[in-house]
């Protein structure tokens, strides 16, 4: 089973964002990341992951 791996100009370009507002979130470790030489890489699954935990909508039975 091959995981897709995605770089910072993806994951930028998926979030529609700067890439070094990725960066920033990497140094805050607020975004699932790890290093490949000096190079970050992201595994798709756990960007989607992470996108879904921190939707800013009200959730049924929260207030």
């Amino acid at each position: 089973m091959a995981e897709s791996l995605l770089t910072t100009a993806q994951v930028a370009h998926y979030l529609k964002v700067d890439k070094f507002t990725v960066y920033r979130l990497v140094a805050q470790k607020k975004i699932p990341a790890f290093r490949v030489g000096n190079q970050w890489r992201f595994k798709q699954e756990m960007i989607e992951a992470w996108l879904l935990k921190n939707l800013n909508v009200k959730r049924k039975g929260f207030h």
